[in-house]
C-alpha cells in the first residue's frame, strides 16, 4: 500500500502533536483485475499515476527533513565540542547547575509528585548529577531511563529508583562527595548508569505515572521544538506516556491528561533563536515555524530551561 503526503490541518492542544486529516489518505493500489467494470481504465491509470507522484514527493520531503536535522547535528555537535572541552568540566558543570536552578523555583516542579530524568554521559552535555541529588533530597519519586535492553529497538523504559540506596542526599554543595543511588548501577554503551533489570521489572513507568518529565536534546528553539540524536527514544516514550491512556476512540481516560509535562533542558549552546551560520533549513514544512524541523510523530516541549532563560512554550490552537 501507498499513501499521501498529509498535509498539517490544526495542532493538538492535548497532546501537543500536528494533526492531520484522515482525508488526505490516499487510496491503495487495486489490482485490475479487481477494478470495477464501470471505472474507465484511463481514469485508473491517471489515478494511480497521481497516487505515485505523491508517495514520491512525501519520500523527498521525508528525505530533506533528515537532511537539515542532520545538518543542524553536525553544527550543534561542533559548538557542544569546541565550548566545553574535557579540560572544562568545571563550566559545564556551572552551565548544568544554572538550568535546574530554574527547575526547583517552578511550580509545576514544585507541585509534581513524580519525575521522570536522565543520567547524563561522563561529557558532552548536561550534567544531572547534582540535580539528581537535589530531587532525592526533595523527596519526589524519581524515574529515569533503561535502554540496554536493546538497542536495535531504539526502545526505552523509564524505572522507579530507589533512591535510599547508597545516597547521601544531604551534601548539595557541588555534588563531588557522597555517593548516589545509581553510582554501582552497570552502564551502557555510552557510559551512562541503567536500573538492573533483576531490581527494576516491577517499577516501569506507566501512562499517568510521570508528573514531570525532563527531556534531553540536541537542541531546543524558541517553538519548544527539539533535535534529538536521532533515534527516537524519547518520542516513542513519550508517546507511550500521552497516548497509551486512550482509549480506541482517542477519549483519555483522564488519569494521563497532559501527563507527564514535559521540559527540555539544555546549554546555552544548544538552544537557537536563529538559523546557525551554514545551515539552510529552507521552508519549514510542518506549517509550525520553528528552526528545528518536525514531523508528526516529534513532540513539542511545554517548557524550555537554559542557563539563562525559561521558555514557556504558547498552546497551539
Amino acid at each position: 500500500q501507498h499513501s499521501c503526503a498529509r498535509p498539517a490541518v490544526g495542532f493538538d492542544t492535548r497532546t501537543n502533536r500536528i494533526h492531520y486529516s484522515s482525508s488526505q489518505k490516499c487510496a491503495s493500489f487495486v489490482s485490475s483485475a479487481t477494478i470495477s467494470c464501470n471505472i474507465n481504465k484511463h481514469q485508473s491509470s491517471n489515478s494511480m499515476e497521481k497516487s505515485a507522484s505523491n508517495t514520491t514527493e512525501d519520500e523527498a520531503t521525508i528525505l530533506l527533513r533528515r537532511q537539515r536535522k542532520q545538518s543542524l547535528r553536525k553544527q550543534i555537535r561542533s559548538r557542544i565540542k569546541s565550548s566545553y572541552p574535557p579540560t572544562e568540566s568545571n563550566k559545564l558543570t556551572t552551565q548544568s547547575n544554572q538550568v535546574f536552578s530554574h527547575l526547583f523555583t517552578l511550580p509545576q516542579y514544585q507541585s509534581a509528585k513524580s519525575i521522570g530524568f536522565f543520567l547524563s554521559m561522563p561529557l558532552g552535555e548536561i550534567q544531572t548529577r547534582n540535580a539528581i541529588r537535589q530531587i532525592v533530597k526533595d523527596g519526589k519519586v524519581l524515574f529515569v531511563p533503561r535502554v540496554g535492553l536493546d538497542f536495535e529497538k531504539c526502545d526505552m523504559d523509564l524505572v522507579r529508583c530507589d533512591t535510599t540506596a547508597a545516597s547521601d542526599a544531604s551534601n548539595t554543595d557541588d555534588g563531588a562527595d557522597g555517593e548516589l543511588f545509581y553510582d554501582s548501577w552497570p552502564r551502557n554503551k555510552w557510559g551512562i548508569p541503567e536500573p538492573p533489570v533483576a531490581t527494576s521489572s516491577n517499577g516501569v513507568a506507566q501512562p499517568g505515572d510521570i508528573d514531570l518529565l525532563l527531556v534531553p536534546g540536541l537542541a531546543f528553539d524558541t517553538h519548544g521544538h527539539r533535535l534529538g540524536q536521532g533515534k527516537g527514544y524519547y518520542d516513542r516514550f513519550i508517546a507511550k506516556m500521552r497516548d497509551g491512556g486512550d482509549d480506541e476512540d482517542g477519549a483519555n481516560d483522564g488519569r494521563s491528561e497532559r501527563k507527564p509535562i514535559l521540559v527540555g533542558v539544555c546549554l546555552e549552546e544548544q538552544f537557537l533563536d536563529e538559523v546557525p551560520h551554514g545551515v539552510d533549513l529552507g521552508d519549514s514544512n510542518d506549517g509550525s515555524g520553528g528552526i528545528i524541523p518536525v514531523s508528526d510523530h516529534d513532540y513539542i516541549m511545554d517548557m524550555v530551561l537554559t542557563p539563562s532563560r525559561t521558555l514557556t512554550v504558547p498552546k497551539h490552537e
